[in-house]
């Protein structure tokens, strides 16, 4: 009997295990994609014909103008494929095109409300809100005072950002005013756990931190810079406090395994490279 009993526990248990991995959904994606000639968003797409889940963008999708051309040219024929699982956010290379139109609509109903570039869905038991940096992301803006009643009436234990232009990046960027350090402030305020950004082309893991750039382990917001996506690798500029990891030679896909209150991260190389990040950790209380 007792061995009966210690074999249905563990069952039980094995079951509990394999509902909780079914449970806790991918996100997987990069930005600074798809440059017609170049091999990298071709390598990059090849590592999401093996990953399952949800796929972001980080803006700059298709360069150099974000054409209805360059999306049917040179994206469709790579990361296109992914379409229909893609919850995408623009670069300021697709709003080289007037107003983003083409990007609109490439992406359609997945870009959220036409023209606007900023929505939010939920992911497993995670609240995703994809932000638009190419347009007003100031204190009062709409884009800030919709985000505040998105947070708002989202209370979720996790929640992730994700748009292209980044407030911290040792990239060549990283000088650059931050654009959305008032939405960062927004963010903090609401205890959100992870930012991803593009723009830089180039893999950055920075610590948890406050809006102004101070370590916060507590309940600091981690950001990644995965602008990784297949454009052509640029070097490190300055390198920037609280960078942890960082890597300028490797095209490659950052890929998120959110659990319920804990997530998982690993940086996901193109074939023949060897350079990789991971790690995990919990959600801010």
């Amino acid at each position: 009997m007792l061995v009966v009993l210690i074999l249905l526990a563990s069952a039980l248990i094995l079951g509990y295990e394999v509902l909780m991995a079914s449970a806790s959904p991918v996100f997987v994606g990069a930005g600074d994609i798809a440059e017609c000639g170049s091999r990298g968003a071709k390598e990059t797409a090849r590592l999401l014909d093996d990953i399952d889940g949800t796929v972001f963008t980080a803006g700059d999708n298709a360069y150099s103008s974000g054409t209805i051309d360059q999306y049917l040219t040179c994206y469709d024929s790579t990361w296109g494929r992914h379409k229909a699982r893609t919850r995408p956010s623009p670069g300021n290379h697709d709003y080289e095109s007037p107003d983003a139109a083409p990007y609109y609509a490439y992406f359609g109903a997945s870009a959220g409300p036409l023209g606007r570039g900023y929505y939010s869905y939920t992911l497993g038991a995670w609240h995703i809100v994809s932000l638009n940096s190419n347009i007003a992301a100031n204190a009062g803006s709409k884009q800030e005072q919709w985000l505040r009643s998105d947070l708002a009436a989202n209370r979720t234990v996790c929640t992730l950002a994700y748009w292209h232009h980044p407030v911290f990046s040792s990239g060549i960027h990283g000088m650059d005013p931050p654009k959305m350090k008032d939405i960062w402030r927004v963010l903090y305020e609401f205890h959100v756990d992870v930012v991803i950004n593009g723009h830089d082309h180039d893999y950055e893991r920075f610590a948890p931190q406050t809006p102004d750039g101070q370590p916060d382990a507590a309940r600091g917001i981690r950001e990644f810079v995965a602008g990784t996506g297949g454009a052509p690798q640029r070097h490190f500029y300055t390198i920037r406090a609280n960078s942890e990891v960082r890597n300028d030679t490797t095209w490659g896909v950052l890929k998120l395994t959110l659990h319920a209150a804990s997530y998982d991260w690993e940086f996901v190389p193109v074939a023949g490279k060897t350079f990789h990040d991971a790690g995990s950790a919990a959600c801010v209380p």
